[in-house]
């Protein structure tokens, strides 16, 4: 089965989510069905490729080890050349489109030339379900009044302004892309708030390659030097990091229970 090029051009931009590929929306997965081509990252988990039709174009766009299959701009090229070429583009993308994800930046070219027909289906962002999948809560009465989402690392590669505002705020602090700058992070950390400030590192969150590595702001650089963790990963920072001992006990029973049942 070929695709048809009569299809007047559309696109939706999917939120894949943090990684399981079950995390996807209904939404998500039905938008996938209906594509003609999918042009994917590398966050987006390949499970979800299997929900396409057969005659769906699939094109990774993404970045592995560093190198970028296309830098943006030929990705927002390749957008308008399969919409206008297909029909239905599914824009795929690690998490949620517009959670630094550049989904705003994509929809403004895909406008400009012509593409009105365009949807934004949310997913599930690693900020929310990277502190989950390790017991934190994002939020947990009389222990945190907010919770803050930076980006560790600008398009220039320095390290955010913003983070160094947040570090003297008391509010938790969710990082996302910022293992380049651990180092720095680390060092702002124990400057405005403390050596002994909760952190954590979550790796290849909700996925099966899942790491996880806790600690304060002393010792935390060693421990992931040690465990080996690097991106993708998320930092967490805050006092709700002490609080996954609540999760820790879950499992503790969950693996007595298991121990049980063998016997």
């Amino acid at each position: 089965m070929t695709s048809t090029t009569h299809q007047s051009p559309s696109l939706i931009l999917v939120g894949a989510g943090p990684g399981d590929p079950d995390l996807i929306t209904l939404k998500g997965m039905k938008a996938l069905q209906r594509a003609d081509v999918v042009l994917y990252d590398a966050l987006a988990a390949p499970a979800l490729l299997d929900y396409t039709q057969p005659h769906c174009k699939k094109v990774f766009v993404g970045k592995r080890k560093g190198k970028k299959a296309f830098n943006q701009e030929e990705i927002n090229q390749l957008i308008v050349f399969y919409a206008s070429r297909y029909g239905c583009v599914v824009r795929l993308k690690g998490g949620d489109p517009n959670v630094f994800g550049r989904g705003h930046e994509e929809i403004e070219y895909a406008l400009k030339r012509g593409i009105t027909n365009i949807q934004v289906i949310s997913g599930i962002s690693s900020a929310i379900a990277a502190p989950t999948a390790a017991g934190i809560p994002v939020t947990k009465r009389g222990v945190n009044e907010s919770f803050w989402v930076i980006t560790g690392t600008l398009s220039t590669g320095e390290l955010s302004n913003d983070m160094k505002l947040a570090a003297q705020s008391s509010a938790t602090l969710i990082v996302l892309m910022g293992m380049s700058h651990i180092e720095s992070i680390i060092q702002l950390i124990k400057t405005h708030r403390s050596p002994l400030e909760p952190m954590a590192v979550i790796q290849y969150a909700t996925t099966n390659d899942q790491k996880i590595v806790r600690g304060n702001a002393a010792t935390l650089l060693e421990k992931i030097i040690t465990q080996e963790i690097s991106s993708p990963a998320v930092i967490v920072i805050g006092k709700v990091v002490d609080e996954s001992y609540v999760f820790e006990q879950v499992e503790m029973q969950r693996e007595m229970q298991y121990i049980k049942v063998v016997r």
